[in-house]
């Protein structure tokens, strides 16, 4: 099991390698200031793809690692 540390830091490495270190730290300022609700922001997150494409794609991510 991962600490928090490094749960943080793998996070934060995500974060840059998708969005760069600018946008990284912009993402993390907007998340701070504001009152963020997972359960709540997760509920719409696949509104828009069937079961079927979020399994797919579920998959084709667990065959690359």
């Amino acid at each position: 099991m991962l600490t928090d540390n490094e749960i943080r830091l793998n996070g934060y490495k995500a974060l840059q390698k998708k969005l760069g270190n600018v946008m990284a730290e912009r993402f993390i300022l907007l998340v701070a200031k504001e009152p963020f609700d997972y359960t709540e922001w997760q509920k719409d997150l696949w509104n828009d793809k069937s079961i079927e494409e979020i399994s797919a794609n579920a998959m084709k991510l667990r065959v690359r690692k």
